[in-house]
C-alpha cells in the first residue's frame, strides 16, 4: 500500500461541459444545481445503474467491482459500513486511525451537514468545488439519454469512487445510504462488512419488522468476506447470521465496548462504535498499531455527534426514535438531572412520536422551528405530538432557528437542538454564518 505523502490528489479528468456541443465550462454551483435536479427521480434502489456507471465512467476506478473480485495488488481495502444508527460515527473512526497510521483513505458518508463536500474526502480533505463541477458534468454528458436515469446517490457515489482512484488511497470507507442489499454502495466488492446497530427507520423502503430491515442490511454480507457486527436484536442477529452462513462468510459480534482511551466523539453508546471500528480494522488484516488506534480515536472531527457549540449548546443530529435514546442517554451523563431548552425539528417521515417520547424526560420545554426543509415536518404538527406527550411538555412554535436561539438564550438552561441531521446542517450554517446545504447551488 502507499503511505500518506504530500497533497490529496486532484481530480484529473477534463474540463467540464455541458450541451449538445460539450462547449460550455459549468461551474460548482450549476453543476450541483443539476444534481439536486435527480431528487425529482427519487429513490429507486437497485445496482444495475451504478455497475453501468462504474463500467462507463470509472472503468479505471482502482475500488474492487464483484465482478472482479481478483483484483489487482494495488486496488485498496474496502472497509463497507451499514446500519441504522452510528454508521457515520463508525466511519469517521476508522479513518482517523488509518489516517495517523500514515494509510491514504477515501471516506464516503451521507448525508451532508452543510457543503455537498464534506460526503467525499480523500486522506482528510474534503473534495474540491472545482472536482465536483468536473466529475459531475462528465456524468451529466455520459448519462444524458439513459433510461432509468442515474438518481442523484448513484451519480454522488460513482463521482466518490472515481475520485478516488485518482487520490490513489489505500483504504476506502463506505457509508451505505440506504439499507444495504440494493444500496449502491454494494456494487464494489468489500474487504469486511460491517453492521453498526439496527433499529426502525425508512420503513417505508426497508420492511417494517426488525427481522425485514435486518435482511436489507445484511445484504452487504458477501461470499467468504468477514463480517463485524455490534450486538443486535435477537431477530435481527439472527438474519445476519443466517445470510452470513449462506455466504460463508466468517462472522464476529463485538461483545464489549472500548474503554482503553477517551473517544473524541461523547457517549457510552459511541465507545461501542469504536469497539466496532477496532474490530473491523483488525477483521481486514490492515496492520494499525494501538498508539495510532489512540491517537485516531481521540482525534475525530465529525459535528453533530453530541457535537458541543459553546458552554451550553448542544447540537446532535438523532433522527429516530433509537438514536433520540441514545441522545438522552448521554444529555444524562454530562447533565446529570439538568433539563434541556429542546429545539427540535424532525423530518415527516420519521417516527414523531418516538422521537419525542425519547426526549421527553431531558426536556425542561420545546421550541419548535419552521425550517427550509421541504421534507420537515410542519411545527404545528409536531406541536400536537409533544402536548399529547405524557406529562404534556410546554411548547411554543417559533418562525425560524434565529428566534428559537434567541429565546432559548434568554433562559438559564443547556440548549439542545436536534431531530435531524438535516436540521444540525441548517443550525451549524447559521452559527457560523454560512449558506446552508440546499442554498449551495442558489447561491
Amino acid at each position: 500500500m502507499n503511505r500518506v505523502g504530500g497533497s490529496q490528489a486532484r481530480w484529473t479528468g477534463k474540463p467540464a461541459r455541458v450541451g449538445v456541443s460539450g462547449d460550455t465550462p459549468i461551474n460548482y454551483r450549476e453543476a450541483l444545481a443539476w444534481l439536486y435536479g435527480l431528487q425529482r427521480f427519487g429513490i429507486k434502489l437497485g445496482l444495475e445503474n451504478i455497475r453501468r456507471l462504474l463500467d462507463e465512467c470509472c472503468s479505471s476506478v482502482c475500488v474492487k467491482r464483484p465482478a472482479f473480485a481478483a483484483a489487482s495488488a494495488s486496488a485498496p481495502k474496502v472497509i463497507h459500513v451499514a446500519g441504522t444508527n452510528g454508521k457515520g460515527s463508525v466511519c469517521a473512526m476508522v479513518d482517523s486511525i488509518c489516517r495517523v497510521q500514515g494509510y491514504r483513505t477515501g471516506l464516503f458518508i451521507s448525508p451532508h451537514l452543510v457543503t455537498f463536500r464534506e460526503r467525499i474526502r480523500a486522506n482528510g480533505e474534503m473534495i474540491s468545488k472545482d472536482a465536483v463541477a468536473n466529475g459531475l458534468m462528465e456524468i451529466r454528458n455520459l448519462v444524458a439519454d439513459w433510461d432509468p436515469h442515474p438518481t442523484f446517490f448513484e451519480v454522488t457515489t460513482a463521482i466518490a469512487l472515481k475520485y478516488f482512484s485518482d487520490a490513489k488511497i489505500d483504504i476506502a470507507i463506505l457509508e451505505t445510504g440506504l439499507g444495504g442489499r440494493l444500496d449502491a454502495t454494494n456494487a464494489v466488492q468489500s474487504d469486511v462488512s460491517v453492521i453498526t446497530p439496527i433499529h426502525f427507520d425508512h420503513e417505508k423502503w426497508l420492511g417494517h419488522t426488525l427481522a425485514e430491515i435486518a435482511g436489507e442490511k445484511a445484504g452487504i454480507i458477501k461470499s467468504r468476506v468477514p463480517v463485524v457486527s455490534a450486538p443486535q436484536p435477537p431477530e435481527a442477529e439472527k438474519v445476519i447470521r443466517t445470510r452470513a452462513a449462506a455466504c460463508e462468510a466468517p462472522v464476529e459480534f463485538v461483545t464489549k465496548p472500548y474503554e482503553d482511551t477517551p473517544v473524541t466523539l461523547p457517549g457510552s453508546h459511541q465507545k461501542w462504535n469504536a469497539a466496532l471500528a477496532v474490530a473491523a480494522l483488525r477483521a481486514t488484516k490492515i496492520e494499525i498499531d494501538h498508539a495510532s488506534i489512540v491517537r485516531g480515536l481521540g482525534a475525530i472531527d465529525f459535528p453533530a455527534r453530541f457535537q458541543r457549540w459553546d458552554e451550553r449548546t448542544i447540537i446532535d443530529g438523532a433522527h429516530n426514535p433509537a438514536a433520540a435514546r441514545a441522545l438522552a442517554d448521554t444529555w444524562c451523563e454530562f447533565f446529570g438531572e439538568q433539563k434541556a431548552i429542546l429545539i427540535l425539528a424532525v423530518l415527516s417521515d420519521k417516527n414523531l412520536r418516538g422521537i419525542g417520547e425519547a426526549l421527553a424526560p431531558i426536556a425542561d420545554s420545546v421550541l419548535l422551528p419552521k425550517i427550509r426543509s421541504e421534507r420537515a415536518a410542519l411545527p404545528e404538527d409536531l406541536a400536537k405530538v409533544v402536548s399529547a406527550i405524557t406529562p404534556p411538555l410546554p411548547c411554543s412554535v417559533v418562525s425560524s432557528v434565529d428566534e428559537a436561539l434567541a429565546l432559548a438564550h434568554a433562559k438559564p438552561n443547556s440548549i439542545l437542538i436536534t431531530g435531524s441531521l438535516h436540521f444540525a446542517g441548517e443550525v451549524l450554517a447559521h452559527l457560523r454564518g454560512e449558506p446552508a446545504a440546499f442554498e449551495e447551488c442558489a447561491q
